[in-house]
């Protein structure tokens, strides 16, 4: 099936019997817009021992992730109605952790793990000069810099040039541009994604980074409102931990597009 969690799209495949194939050349050329099916990712639902199936996630380079915010509720919605689940609340492994979700029609409610190595308030040398930046690891590492106006931020080059940069090295990082939103629980996300090296219509783990990062320096409360690229909006709920947080939610769409063949 293809599928789009708020315009973060995914071709997602049942390879509970093996035989799927994930030869990094293989899921670039499944994910080139022009010359296959075009994705930001490849999702497989896998067998797992101690839970009803695990996510694997391939980027749309071929690179394997550990996890996909969007692309886990997608999945969700997948195996709860194309893979003879019993429930609409399933549970799943994936490299990051386990998770649950529940599954509302197009609507899907995803727990996921509580993030880590939370840095707050630190400093990044650029090119351009230095700027002030957040992180959070939400299953996969993000950066967060703050923005009055994230319409004009060069999300390509400085998503680029961070992503890349010797302080994440060897594996990279996510980078986000965070805008508050009139009311205090609202924000505007932008997001540049490690692995499809581009800027991303949605990115589920991206908009959670954005806002646990937000709440704890701006004293943003939960649930936050977020607003992506695609103009969707997702919704992130919490509970405040002092300096951290945890029971961390994503609620957003999971939508089908079509169902086809691969040749």
């Amino acid at each position: 099936m293809k599928m789009s969690g708020a315009g973060n799209d995914f071709v997602v495949a049942d390879n509970r019997q093996g035989g799927f194939p994930t030869d990094a050349t293989v899921i670039a050329h499944i994910c080139d817009r022009r010359f296959g099916v075009g994705a930001d990712g490849v999702l497989l639902v896998e067998p797992a021992p101690q839970a009803d199936f695990f996510m694997r996630y391939y980027n749309a380079d071929g690179s394997e992730a550990e996890m996909c915010g969007n692309g886990a509720r997608c999945i969700s919605r997948f195996f709860v109605e194309q893979c003879g689940a019993k429930s609409r609340e399933v549970k799943f492994e994936t490299k990051a952790g386990p998770m649950r979700a529940i599954v509302t029609g197009e609507s899907v409610r995803l727990h996921m793990t509580d993030p880590r190595d939370i840095r707050l308030r630190q400093t990044i040398r650029l090119q351009t000069g230095s700027r002030e930046y957040h992180f959070a690891n939400t299953g996969v590492p993000h950066v967060i810099f703050f923005s009055d106006d994230v319409s004009r931020e060069p999300v390509a080059e400085l998503g680029a040039a961070v992503r890349y940069h010797t302080d994440f090295e060897p594996r990279g990082t996510n980078v986000n541009f965070v805008q508050q939103l009139a009311g205090n629980n609202a924000i505007r996300v932008r997001t540049y994604e490690r692995g499809v090296e581009a800027e991303t219509l949605a990115c589920g783990t991206g908009v959670t980074a954005s806002a646990i990062l937000t709440h704890l320096v701006e004293g943003l409360t939960p649930p936050v409102k977020i607003t992506v690229q695609s103009g969707r909006q997702l919704e992130v709920d919490f509970t405040p931990a002092g300096e951290a947080v945890r029971d961390v939610f994503l609620t957003g769409p999971a939508e089908y597009a079509f169902a086809g063949t691969l040749l």
